[in-house]
């Protein structure tokens, strides 16, 4: 939820007045559309969180495959919501280990249409990071973390394993 917060501080807000049962409150809420979409399976695990920060948000659906031979990702399914292009996008996967499957997100987004697009991840790997500066600079990468590397099998060292297995039990 913190990072969602921080992806989302420069977002424009308007004022609002919310009615409590003691007297008339007054705050600020978004003024623009969100979209989040999880990168599946693992991204899910993030979607409440930033749910409960942005309960109006809408949200679309990336499901990537890595091919644990060769790293490399192929999509299995896409359910992205209409006008992207007027959408502040957060993109949510909690590893960026070698950065081939959020590129290939974040290509599928902006081929989509989404102009304006945050990517929010848990923990990161240097090569990842470079990976998508390299081929999307102008989206915003939100980690708390950047590990040491990847290791031979492209896992993030000290990282934290397959983060879908775990949060699913599938290990």
């Amino acid at each position: 939820m913190l990072l969602a917060a921080e992806a989302l501080s420069d977002v424009p807000t308007r004022d609002v007045t919310v009615d409590t049962p003691l007297s008339a409150a007054y705050g600020r809420r978004i003024a623009g559309d969100v979209v989040v979409v999880p990168v599946l399976r693992a991204g899910l695990g993030m979607l409440d969180a930033v749910l409960e920060l942005v309960p109006d948000a809408r949200v679309g659906h990336i499901g990537l495959q890595r091919d644990e031979l060769t790293a490399v990702a192929s999509q299995y399914y896409s359910k992205l919501p209409s006008r992207l292009d007027a959408s502040f996008v957060l993109m949510i996967d909690p590893m960026l280990a070698t950065g081939g499957s959020a590129v290939a997100a974040l290509d599928l987004l902006e081929r989509a249409g989404a102009a304006v697009i945050r990517m929010i991840c848990i923990v990161a790997a240097p090569e990842g990071v470079a990976l998508v500066e390299q081929h999307h600079p102008h989206v915003a990468i939100y980690t708390p973390v950047v590990d040491r590397f990847l290791n031979e099998h492209k896992y993030i060292v000290p990282g934290l394993g397959d983060f879908g297995d775990r949060l699913y039990g599938t290990i």
